[in-house]
């Protein structure tokens, strides 16, 4: 955790763009919230035309980057404003597009319901015991990934 989806029309996000959207998000992510980037998943969505509707009506162009985040819940909401306001603008940069054109939904997801790394993730000012109980081969692994 976290998960984040960035959707947009095929052919709308170069693999540049997606390569820097995806370090930027998880950035942001770290650096708002304080979580490691081994936690941090962006995955990517191209829909095909024809598929993409925005108001009930087919999107006309590519100019609509949609980015969809699931984050731990226990966070307050100056915390999760400013998360939203950075993630909007770094996505809006990455992708070569005004912050308007831009939409990011967070969705809170109590950590009792997420497991990753074979374990359940930990509540809120549980993390430091969940790190402790990790073998080093695991922990080894998740740094390798980012820290």
């Amino acid at each position: 955790m976290p998960t984040y989806v960035v959707t947009a029309p095929q052919g709308r996000l170069s693999a540049a763009q997606k390569q820097r959207i995806a370090a930027d998000v998880t950035r942001v992510h770290c650096s708002v919230t304080g979580a490691p980037a081994y936690f941090a998943q962006v995955l990517f969505n191209d829909v095909p035309e024809g598929n993409y509707f925005v108001g009930g009506r087919l999107l006309q162009g590519s100019e609509h980057v949609f980015l969809h985040g699931q984050i731990r819940a226990g966070r307050d909401e100056p915390t999760k404003e400013r998360l939203l306001l950075e993630l909007m603008a770094a996505v809006a940069e990455g992708a070569s597009l005004p912050v308007d054109a831009v939409q990011v939904y967070l969705v809170d997801v109590p950590a009792r319901q997420i497991a990753e790394y074979g374990r359940l993730l930990p509540r809120p000012g549980e993390e430091a015991a969940w790190w402790d109980a990790i073998p080093p081969a695991l922990k080894a692994r998740m740094e390798a990934l980012g820290g």
